[in-house]
């Protein structure tokens, strides 16, 4: 093969188009991935509409990689890679390796971090170059399109439980049951947390159950949301996936004394959260990135272990726009995933 397509974006906000390039040959301490699948992420948004400096165009997108390692650049298979291993890269595309953050072994707040369809090429494409230290082995039990979005929403929901304070037997709530809550849900309940889903709407109660949540709290009800966790002892920790602030705040008081509020999911507004709601009962208010490559195929393997699995939908890499836009409306049920081939 000497061309591959890859869905781009060749102006700010623009419309995707499917266009052929070259294939590229990867660079020292380089792989290149015959991509199967790539999830669609809603922080794709930040690099299509350039809300992030030193986006270049035409971008092409995506970090929730999975496929096969195509070719070797020079010194990567001393890093005990071969061509055919099975392959993820997730938001943590790599580091720098020589900021302090790197130099304190704590890669993922890398200061110069790479993340794919940002720093360079993206998965929405047959082809991918990234560099080694971004690679995670998918487990067998994994199919691509399932491995792709464990590398992002996967691994920020499981490492922002097992980094959190809660210890076995805690109340955990997750606050949003989408795309990334549903997955925290599972995890938390894997992990032998006593689990709180919430979401707006009494209709979603049963799916809560059906992820394994063993309490619901509808944030539309009366009750609100800080009561409904303290009839419950109040929240030793609260994952809050949720796009809104208003929402966030709103679980703030229902943490229990030295309780944690893990924020996952990106607003633009400001938290309302004073400082006596935090003060007196010794809570912490904390944000939690993604995680290393390591990160995510710890994640793989635990949800290889415990029959964890996204819920996706499918669709071809022709239909990168429309799957795009069916992910900003919300619609997505609950993870849209590119596939390749």
């Amino acid at each position: 093969m000497s061309t591959y397509r890859v869905a781009q974006v060749a102006t700010r906000g623009g419309a995707f188009e499917i266009t052929e390039r070259d294939v590229p040959r990867p660079g020292p301490g380089q792989v290149r991935i015959a991509v199967d699948a790539c999830g669609i992420c809603h922080s794709d948004v930040l690099f299509v509409n350039a809300g992030v400096p030193g986006v270049s165009f035409p971008v092409v997108p995506g970090h929730e990689i999975a496929g096969r390692v195509d070719e070797l650049g020079e010194g990567a298979a001393e890093y005990g890679w071969q061509v055919g291993d099975r392959v993820t890269v997730g938001w943590f595309g790599g580091s720098c390796g020589h900021c302090k953050p790197c130099r304190q072994g704590d890669f993922i707040v890398c200061q110069n971090l790479k993340v794919p369809g940002w720093a360079y090429d993206g998965g929405f494409g047959e082809m991918a170059i990234a560099p080694v230290d971004a690679l995670a082995r998918i487990p067998e039990a994994l199919s691509a399109a399932d491995a792709g979005p464990l590398a992002c929403a996967g691994v920020t929901m499981f490492n922002g439980l097992r980094r959190s304070s809660a210890k076995a037997g805690a109340l955990v709530a997750v606050l949003g049951i989408g795309g990334l809550g549903h997955l925290g849900v599972r995890y938390a309940v894997a992990m032998g947390f006593e689990t709180v889903a919430i979401a707006r709407g009494a209709d979603k109660a049963d799916f809560a159950k059906q992820l394994g949540a063993h309490h619901y709290v509808d944030s539309t009800a009366d009750t609100s949301v800080a009561d409904a966790l303290q009839s419950l002892g109040g929240a030793n920790v609260v994952l809050a996936t949720a796009s809104n602030s208003a929402a966030i705040t709103s679980a703030v008081d229902g943490l229990a004394p030295r309780g944690e509020l893990v924020v996952i999911g990106g607003a633009p507004e400001p938290l309302g959260v004073n400082p006596a709601q935090l003060l007196m009962s010794g809570r912490i208010l904390r944000g939690h990135p993604s995680g290393t490559a390591q990160d995510v195929q710890d994640t793989m393997e635990f949800s290889a272990l415990h029959g964890i699995r996204p819920m996706t939908e499918t669709v071809p890499l022709d239909q990168a726009g429309e799957a795009y836009q069916r992910m900003l409306s919300g619609a997505a049920r609950f993870r849209m995933v590119l596939t390749m081939r």
